[in-house]
Formats: structure tokens, C-alpha cells, sequence
């Protein structure tokens, strides 16, 4: 890595410290020799070609060019130095020869020597002069210098004059190194000895041989002028449309002179004119016609003053004045200028309220200038003229910002020309809200229901008002209207979205249906409000299990049949009802339990009992019947009741009363399985009572002999926990005639505890 390092640096430094220098001859053909690249860098060709060099100029255009073979640099094509260095001392171009494997690059300079390849040229081929004969010698005249495009030794060195008897070259030298010839003036001239005179100017540079250029001076003496021009009119007053296109035609001034020749002919020139007319107007210097050379402007300049001179061959002059009137034609619209405007106003802004002020100008003249205006549109604006050029635009009737938010108004300036221009400004005002629109609901009344039972604070609804304003005046609160000193009522409205809610659990059987009045505020100032009724129906539930009438009673009732009643005879009625409404309340009845189910029916709707057949004495005295009373809600719910009827062949047969002592029923295993857990735990309550009583009445005839008895505990007394209270009371109902009870008394079982 070392070696490679080094040898990148020695190949960095050679790159850097290496540079071929050669010069080239300008003007050489085609593929000239400048240099032998291999050569001079030590290279044999073959290594050009296996490094792969070539040549790149500095610049667009690649000026030379490397034979690879022979390792010879050559030009392209053939070089001008004046063209590729122009004006300048040296000429050098650069160019880069470029080796791979490894990387080398070596800097080059052509020098393009210049050859004496250009003569001195005068820009004229001739120069005339004009000269007065009465002009003193000495007197010098300044010619057109020659130019060489070579520079150093090969460009101009001097000038040189035909010999003759009145004149001299004398050549002067510029800061700048320029030389330029003067003519100088050596005897005096005389017209009528010679009229005209030429004479050869040559230029030659420095060459060898030096190579030359020539122009003829053609003096021409000029006769002594003794009259000067003088115009027709001293001042020329013209009118001119601004609209004039450029070329036509102003006014032609003439001015005479009486002399001979070029004292006799005279030439025009501006001398002076006004500010923004000089570019305007062109003068003939022959003719002395004035033409249009620009666009003219009444607006901006009404009126052009010049000064015309006029100079005839001797160098006499006169002056006179051209006035030029600018006639106004129709070419600028009306221009508004806006002075203030009211970006918003409130709706509820009086009639004539002032919305902008501005004011319209037209820069034509007359009725060119004269405007008026209007407003495009029926809009509840006007527009009202007050000093000057200025409007007020004032609103003419009452602004709604709920039919019309905002006005685009277009305000046209119209002028009174021939062909009449006009221009539109556009305003946008915006109305701004004013609570002036009380909030609207969508309904007057509305209908919600909610199923009784409800949970607290369950969303049944909701009420919406829309207020047509607009920002802080339309945003809407909703609140349940209360009389004064009235509670907290079962409904409740959310006061941003208006949703509804019932906040207690409703009761069909209590309440059926609720009304509230519910405000709805919105927020400005004043605030407006509108009600709303919502009515809330209770949907009914079957929460409510029928309720028997007859028979009533724990232990059911009893009736009375006789032996002899035929099939259909009416034994009872079951009576039962129902809180629920609907079909929750609509009831159906049936048998559930019969000791003999083939000897009675009951009607499933009205809940008549009667005889299926007719009674016959093998059936028994005595009959339970169980009826289940179920209502049609989802789910159903039922109530049961018991009836017991006896079989009696005279109804005053003393064995024949009835009993409310129930025949023996089937078991229920269930209802058996609970009394016997329940019992279990009321004899361990008082197992557990009697012990703890007993501890405690040994602990104390410890400390005091005389303690009184224990009471037995209140708790356990009236505690609902066992199946048997502390004492039992019962009522017994007795037909007529009983002679015996067939009831069974318990009397109330008591712990007894020692004294």
C-alpha cells in the first residue's frame, strides 16, 4: 500500500509539474505540425497508444488534435489568431493531454504567433473635406484613422500624405496607443486659383516588407459666404392628432439663401427642442419636412416646441420655431381610483349607509374626459355623486345576510367620447350577521317512545333547530323549559347536540307517557329562542305477572257440587288481572293439576270452570284443582291458584261441609329438598344459640351467682330465616253445619332452658 501511495504522488507531481510548450505560425493549413508529444515527454509511441492519450483543448471547440501512432500534436484546421485573440499582445491556447494506466495528466500551451497577414484600412476608401478659403493656416483637421487587426510590430506605425503645395499629415498618438492622422492646413487656400484638391493618405505597419493601406482626401474650398439662410415664417404652428401613426408628414419649412453653391445650400437640423419631443420628430436635413418618428401622447404632452436651424454651405445660420399642438383623441377609459372601502357591513345597517368612496378620472380632454357611472346589476346599492370626481356608493334598502351573504358589485366608468371607453372596478362586500333569526326546529312536536324499565340515563331521541345566522348567533343550546320552583324532571336534554335522555327508570303501570317543552337559545345578544313539545311514550313491558282474584287466598277456596250436576255445570269462575297492557295483559287460562282431570274443563279465555260430564257416584268426594294463569308477553309470565271442590249429595249433610284442608297433594321433591335444608340450619342457628347462651351463663356464675335467666335471642325471634315464625296464628273459615274440625293446630316450638 506504501509503494502504490508513492507512486500516486510521484504520478500527481509529475502531472502537476510537467507542461509542454510549443508555438504555431497563424494562417497554417490543415493538420500542421505543431509538436512531437512522445518527444518531448520521453515516450516511445507505442506507449501513447497502450496509455490511451489524447488531447482535450480548453473550450467548446477542440483545436487540436494527437496522432496515437507517431505521438505528433497537429491543428485541427487553420488558425486565425485575429479572430480566436482579437486586439491582443499574445495568444495562447491551452489544452491537457490525458494518460491512463496509470492516470497522468500533463498541461499544454500553444503560442499562435501573428504573421503581417492584414494591411491598414481606412473605413473609407475617400474622405472629403470641406474647407472655407478664408480659413488660416495652421488650422488642423482630424481624419478617420486607419485600423491593422495585427498587433506589435506588424500593426499601423504611420501615416504618409501625397506630396503637395498646401497641406501636411501630422500623426497624433491616444492614451490608448491608437494613432490618428490630422491634416494641417500649410498655406492659404484660394477657390479661384483651385476649387478642389486631392491628395493620397497611405498607412503602412511595421512588416518586412510592410504592408500598406491608402484613402483619398478629396478637399473641396469652399466660396466665402456673405448671405444668410432666412425662413419663410419665423414661427410654425401646426395641429397634429395624438393617434398620428409614425411617418406622416408634420410641416415643411423652407429657408433661401442667395449665395452660389454650398453657401446657397442650406441644411436643417434641430438645435432644441422640448423635454420628451426629441424622439418624437424626425427632420429631413435636405427637405427641411418634419415627420412623426414616435408615438405622440396628448396625455402627456400637449404641446412640442423645437428649434430648427438652418445652415447653409458656409456655415451661415438662421433659426425658427415649430410649434406642434397635440389634438386629443379618445384612447384612454375612465381610471377609479378607490379611496376607502367597507370590507363588511352589519344586515341590520340602515338604508343610505356609506359602503365605499372613490373617485374616477380620464386623462383624454373635453368629452373625451367627461365620465359618468353606474352599477351593472340590480343591487340594493346606489351610487351618489359629491365634489369633484367622486362617488359614494351608499346601500338603498335593508341588507338580509340570510338571502345574500355577500355582493360582488361591479362599478363601470363610461366616458362621453365619439367611441366611448369604459373601465369596471369590482367590490366585494360582505354582510355581516346580526342575531336577528330566532331559532327554527324542525318540528313543533316530537313523538319518541321508550320501553319501561329503562336504564338511567338512556338516550331516547333528539331534537334539532336550525337558526339561519350565522358565527356565535347560530350555534343552538337546547334546555328543558321548567316552571319556577318545579323538581328535577324524568327527562333530559344534552345542551350542544339536543339529544334526549330519560334520567330514572320509567314505570308503565305509573306513568304512560311524559311532555316536556324543550328551548332552544341561540348565542347572541340579545339571545333569541323558540320551544319545542317532546312527547315520550312509554312502551309497556311484561314486567307484571297476572294476579288471581278468585280464588283467593293461599290455601285456595272451596266449592260446592252436587252429585246429580250434568256435564257443563258452572262449578266457579277464575277472576285474574293483569297490570301490563297489550297482549302483556291479554291472560288464557288452563288446568295444571286435577285429581281427576276428565271430570272438569276450564274455558282458556274467560276462565269459567265447569263439569266435563256429568258427575257420577263412583267419582271421589273431594277434588284439587290447580289453575295456571298465563299472560301472552315475550316472555310469558303466570300465577297459579287452587281450587278444592266436594262432591255433596245434600248440601246439608254435615259430612258434606267443605273443608279448606286440602286433599293430599303430590309431593314436589323440590319444594320438600328446601324445607329440609332450611330446617337443617334454623336447628343448627339454635343449636349454636343454646350453647353460646350456656357458655356465657357459666362464665358468669363465676363471677356472680345471681344472674337471671336468658332471654332467647331477638334476632332469632324475628328473623324471616326459619320456616316456622314464633307464633301461629290462624283463621278458620266454616261452612254452615260443621260439626268437627278436620284441621291440626302446632303450637309454637320454644327452646326451654334450665333455670
Amino acid at each position: 500500500r506504501q509503494v502504490i501511495f508513492f507512486l500516486l504522488c510521484v504520478c500527481v507531481w509529475q502531472s502537476g509539474a510537467e507542461s509542454l510548450r510549443y508555438s504555431l505560425a497563424e494562417e497554417m493549413e490543415r493538420d500542421s505540425f505543431v509538436g512531437n508529444i512522445a518527444q518531448d515527454l520521453g515516450l516511445a509511441p507505442s506507449q501513447l497508444a497502450a496509455r490511451k492519450a489524447r488531447v482535450v483543448s480548453e473550450g467548446s471547440q477542440q483545436l487540436f488534435g494527437l496522432n496515437p501512432s507517431s505521438g505528433v500534436l497537429t491543428a485541427k484546421e487553420s488558425l486565425d489568431r485575429e479572430e480566436i485573440c482579437p486586439q491582443s499582445e499574445t495568444c495562447t491556447l491551452f489544452f491537457k493531454v490525458f494518460f491512463d494506466n496509470p492516470l497522468e495528466l500533463i498541461r499544454g500551451e500553444v503560442e499562435i504567433l501573428d504573421v503581417n497577414d492584414n494591411s491598414p484600412v481606412f473605413p473609407e476608401k475617400e474622405m472629403v473635406l470641406e474647407i472655407l478659403e478664408t480659413t488660416p493656416p495652421g488650422s488642423r483637421f482630424p481624419l478617420k484613422r486607419a485600423r491593422d487587426k495585427d498587433v506589435g510590430s506588424y500593426g499601423l506605425q504611420n501615416y504618409s500624405l501625397e506630396s503637395n503645395s498646401h497641406f501636411s499629415i501630422a500623426v497624433k498618438i491616444r492614451d490608448d496607443g491608437a494613432k490618428y492622422p490630422e491634416l494641417v492646413l500649410e498655406r492659404q487656400l484660394d477657390r479661384e486659383e483651385q476649387p478642389e484638391m486631392n491628395v493620397l493618405l497611405t498607412a503602412t505597419d511595421g512588416g518586412l516588407p510592410p504592408k500598406s493601406g491608402t484613402a483619398q482626401i478629396r478637399i473641396v474650398i469652399l466660396d466665402a459666404n456673405d448671405n444668410t439662410p432666412t425662413f419663410s415664417r419665423e414661427v410654425y404652428e401646426v395641429r397634429l392628432d395624438e393617434n398620428s401613426p409614425p411617418g406622416q408628414l408634420v410641416q415643411r419649412i423652407a429657408a433661401t439663401d442667395p449665395d452660389e453653391g454650398s453657401n446657397g445650400r442650406v441644411q436643417y437640423t434641430f438645435t432644441e427642442t422640448s423635454e420628451g419631443s426629441q424622439h418624437l420628430f424626425d427632420l429631413n436635413p435636405d427637405t427641411g419636412e418634419i415627420w412623426v418618428a414616435g408615438k405622440l401622447d396628448f396625455e402627456e404632452i400637449k404641446k412640442h416646441e423645437m428649434m430648427v436651424k438652418a445652415t447653409d454651405g458656409g456655415g451661415l445660420f438662421a433659426h425658427c420655431k415649430v410649434l406642434v399642438q397635440v389634438v386629443d383623441v379618445n384612447d384612454n377609459a375612465p381610471e377609479i381610483a378607490l379611496t376607502s372601502h367597507t370590507a363588511s357591513i352589519p344586515e341590520d345597517a340602515p338604508p343610505r349607509t356609506v359602503v365605499a368612496l372613490f373617485s374616477v378620472r380620464d386623462r383624454d380632454d373635453g368629452d373625451n374626459g367627461r365620465t359618468e357611472c353606474t352599477i351593472d346589476g340590480d343591487l340594493s346599492f346606489t351610487l351618489t355623486p359629491t365634489f369633484d370626481n367622486y362617488y359614494e356608493l351608499r346601500t338603498n334598502a335593508a341588507l338580509d345576510r340570510e338571502t345574500t351573504s355577500e355582493y360582488n358589485i361591479s362599478i363601470r366608468a363610461t366616458d362621453w367620447g365619439q367611441r366611448r371607453l369604459s373601465s369596471v372596478e369590482r367590490l366585494w362586500v360582505q354582510v355581516r350577521d346580526v342575531n336577528d333569526n330566532a331559532p327554527a326546529f324542525s318540528q313543533e312536536v316530537y313523538s319518541v317512545w321508550v320501553a319501561e324499565n329503562n336504564r338511567p340515563m338512556v338516550r331516547i331521541g333528539s331534537v334539532s333547530a336550525r337558526d339561519a345566522d350565522a358565527g356565535s348567533n347560530a350555534r343552538v343550546q337546547y334546555a328543558v323549559v321548567r316552571e319556577e320552583g318545579e323538581e328535577q324532571g324524568a327527562l333530559s336534554v344534552n345542551t350542544e347536540s339536543g339529544e334526549v335522555y330519560v334520567l330514572r327508570s320509567l314505570d308503565y303501570e305509573r306513568v304512560r307517557a311524559l311532555e316536556v317543552r324543550v328551548r332552544a337559545v341561540d348565542g347572541g345578544s340579545p339571545a333569541l329562542s323558540a320551544q319545542a313539545v317532546v312527547r315520550v311514550a312509554v312502551r309497556d313491558e311484561n314486567d307484571n305477572a297476572p294476579v288471581v282474584l278468585h280464588p283467593g287466598g293461599e290455601s285456595g277456596a272451596g266449592e260446592l257440587v252436587p252429585r246429580w250436576a250434568p256435564a257443563g255445570y258452572l262449578v266457579a269462575k277464575v277472576v285474574a288481572v293483569d297490570a301490563d297492557a297489550g297482549q302483556n295483559a291479554w291472560l288464557s287460562y288452563e288446568l295444571a293439576k286435577a285429581t281427576e282431570p276428565g271430570l272438569f274443563r276450564l274455558a282458556p279465555h274467560s276462565g269459567e270452570l265447569r263439569t266435563a260430564r256429568a258427575v257420577a257416584e263412583r267419582d271421589a268426594a273431594r277434588h284439587r284443582l290447580v289453575v295456571l294463569v298465563r299472560d301472552r308477553g315475550q316472555p310469558p309470565r303466570s300465577a297459579s291458584a287452587t281450587l278444592a271442590i266436594a262432591l255433596l249429595n245434600d248440601f246439608s249433610d254435615a259430612r258434606g261441609r267443605l273443608s279448606h284442608e286440602t286433599p293430599p297433594a303430590e309431593p314436589d321433591q323440590t319444594l320438600t329438598l328446601y324445607l329440609i335444608a332450611c330446617l337443617a340450619c334454623v336447628s343448627a342457628l339454635f343449636l349454636a344459640t343454646g350453647l353460646a347462651a350456656l357458655l356465657m351463663k357459666v362464665r358468669r356464675d363465676r363471677r356472680k351467682r345471681a344472674e337471671p335467666l336468658p332471654t332467647f335471642p331477638t334476632v332469632v325471634a324475628e328473623s324471616d330465616a326459619g320456616s316456622l315464625p314464633r307464633s301461629l296464628v290462624y283463621d278458620v273459615c266454616l261452612a254452615t253445619g260443621t260439626l268437627s274440625s278436620d284441621f291440626r293446630f302446632l303450637g309454637p316450638f320454644l327452646p326451654c332452658f334450665p333455670a
